[in-house]
């Protein structure tokens, strides 16, 4: 008997909500899949670890796939130490931020995947350029550097088709 297909836990950023613009998007590349997909609401907690908590007691499973856009993604790496997800997509995230509780979180996926925009304004490129160093020989590790802003809006396209191949990726790596 198979496993059941995992599910996509989307977390979002501090100043957007559960379904704007790139989870919708990046959600129905799941659904394509035949994923269920998750979106959980942050925007009454400012608060990382509180965050954390909220994603770790939220029902996400061993197995599950965890994506994250700027603290959205530095929740889902902090969460990866107790979630043990199959992967991680992560979006401009917010490493190596000044008052956040784990300064270099450490990702504990199989399949790494980061997209980070070279003009971004609001999260330097310059943390997820450490963190790829740190991380990239102990995982399953990709790096994409884009024309773009912290928003990513101008690359949807391209994210979408790279969310999907890391999703094929995952899902052919099994259990």
């Amino acid at each position: 008997m198979s496993a059941a297909p995992p599910t996509i836990h989307f977390n979002h950023g501090k100043e957007s909500g559960p379904w704007g613009s790139k989870i919708k998007a990046l959600a129905e590349v799941g659904r394509l899949r035949g994923l269920k997909v998750s979106s959980l609401d942050y925007s009454d907690l400012a608060d990382p670890s509180q965050r954390v908590e909220r994603l770790v007691q939220s029902g996400a499973a061993r197995g599950d796939i965890l994506v994250g856009s700027s603290m959205g993604a530095y929740v889902a790496t902090v969460a990866s130490e107790q979630l043990l997800p199959r992967g991680l997509f992560l979006l401009a995230p917010a490493f190596f931020v000044a008052g956040f509780p784990v300064a270099a979180p450490v990702p504990h996926a199989p399949r790494v995947s980061l997209v980070h925009g070279w003009s971004d304004d609001v999260v330097p490129v310059s943390g997820s350029l450490r963190f790829a160093e740190a991380f990239r020989a102990s995982t399953h590790f990709e790096l994409h550097l884009v024309p773009d802003d912290h928003r990513l809006g101008a690359q949807l396209p391209l994210i979408e088709m790279l969310f999907g191949r890391f999703l094929d990726q995952v899902l052919a790596d099994g259990g």
